[in-house]
């Protein structure tokens, strides 16, 4: 999808890896934008890897499934 940024933050339960995700959805959805925002994880467990992802686009978000190229890292 041309013209879609694809982010996947890396962090530990409990460092705010899914929360930073979500608010940037919530910031950029205000803006007008197309938004995903979605976390995954193992064991929900203070400390465990977790990756989220976020998808943000001037169009209609047709596809629903874990990031498949980032555009960035966090």
């Amino acid at each position: 999808m041309e013209n879609c940024v694809e982010i996947r933050w890396h962090g530990r339960g409990g460092q705010g890896a899914k929360t930073a995700a979500l608010l940037l959805a919530d910031v950029a959805f205000k803006t007008g934008s197309y938004v995903q925002g979605f976390p995954e994880y193992g064991p929900e467990r203070m400390g465990a890897p977790i990756t989220a992802y976020n998808r943000i686009s001037k169009k209609e978000i047709r596809i629903h499934s874990k990031d498949r190229k980032s555009t960035r890292l966090n």
